[in-house]
């Protein structure tokens, strides 16, 4: 794992945790203007930083890492995160340990879907089959591919944004292995969080996509007592891909709370 960090340090820390197979260069388009009032850690993944020779292990592992981040560098307390998607697991799953201090956390559009093992493995095995082709040329194969060049075409950019997010047209991402996408997958699927989960004190905001369906508002509530929820007539995480500036503004409004 590595942390790219921007800003100066005397500032609130803000860190951003990337969806799943997702590129920290994500964040590249909300980076510069947090970072002009925030210490801004953006965390890349095991095995999806091309700097490194490792692998993704478990959602288990990388939150120790990120865990032992805020404590050698933060004191052990930070103001913000924010998670993308899987990244919203991860910020939940630090929340809910409370093996560091954070003041404010964020959910991103987060589906906190799981199921069994068993479940998990054929799950697992049909994703590793559309996202690696697609991390390794920037397109998936046959009718999926076909699918996707039609929504990457659409009028509102949705879907182009979307892809950057992988590294698509961007960063170059076939080194990225089968087994840190596998086990990046089915880590996340096998974990469960607790329902009314004790936070340790962090306060909970929700970025609630409502086009995503009215089953993830539902999830929410169950996971989270009492979160704040912002709901958006928007798809998933489109409000950072798509909307940059007021992401950023409802985030830094977060970071600034008490």
């Amino acid at each position: 794992m590595k942390i790219y960090t921007f800003g100066k340090k005397e500032n609130p820390a803000v860190m951003l945790l990337p969806g799943t197979c997702c590129h920290w260069k994500s964040f590249e388009g909300v980076i510069p203007k947090l970072s002009e009032n925030f210490y801004v850690l953006c965390v890349s993944y095991d095995g999806f930083d091309e700097t490194e020779h490792s692998a993704f292990v478990s959602m288990q592992d990388e939150a120790e890492k990120i865990e032992d981040c805020i404590k050698e560098n933060l004191n052990g307390e930070i103001r913000a995160v924010y998670g993308c998607s899987l990244g919203g697991t991860l910020a939940a799953m630090l929340a809910e340990r409370g093996n560091v201090r954070i003041r404010h956390a964020v959910i991103g559009s987060s589906d906190f879907d799981t199921c069994g093992e068993i479940l998990a493995r054929f799950e697992t095995k049909l994703m590793v089959k559309m996202i690696c082709p697609l991390l390794a040329t920037g397109r998936m194969h046959g009718i999926l591919g076909k699918i996707m060049d039609r929504s990457m075409a659409g009028a509102d950019g949705y879907m182009k944004n979307m892809m950057k997010m992988f590294g698509v047209g961007s960063t170059k991402m076939r080194f990225v292995t089968k087994e840190s996408v596998a086990n990046q997958f089915y880590s996340d699927l096998v974990t469960r969080l607790p329902y009314k989960m004790d936070t340790h004190g962090t306060k909970l905001y929700i970025f609630y996509a409502v086009k995503m369906g009215k089953k993830y508002l539902k999830r929410y509530h169950k996971y989270f007592d009492s979160p704040k929820i912002y709901k958006d007539n928007l798809r998933h995480e489109e409000l950072l891909v798509c909307y940059p500036d007021q992401w950023m503004g409802r985030v830094s409004k977060i970071a600034r709370s008490k």
